[in-house]
């Protein structure tokens, strides 16, 4: 990760500025490699930028019969999506920091 700059001096008469100097550790609220539910299917994030987060879902296997009574099961590829990376989702796999 980068090394953000030392902040700019501040002047002690105008504290209510100070927060727009402070960096953030990371923008987004999304990073890839979260897992969160939609729709009761659990997603996974691929990649987040500035503008969008690319979400995969896997979808469920499909069974059904054929003409002649065959059973037949595949699985579809999975369903490929963006969302914003400021979404409000509840994050599953995000461990909480001491």
């Amino acid at each position: 990760m980068k090394k953000h700059p030392p902040p700019p001096p501040r002047d002690p008469h105008q504290n209510e500025f100070a927060i727009i100097w402070e960096l953030s550790e990371y923008p987004f609220k999304l990073r890839a490699g979260d897992v969160f539910k939609f729709n009761d299917r659990l997603c996974r994030v691929v990649r987040v930028n500035e503008c969008s987060a690319v979400v995969v879902m896997n979808l469920p296997v499909r069974d059904f019969k054929t003409r002649f009574d065959k059973p037949v099961r595949f699985q579809p590829s999975p369903r490929m999506f963006r969302i914003s990376p400021q979404s409000d989702v509840p994050i599953l796999n995000r461990r909480s920091r001491r």
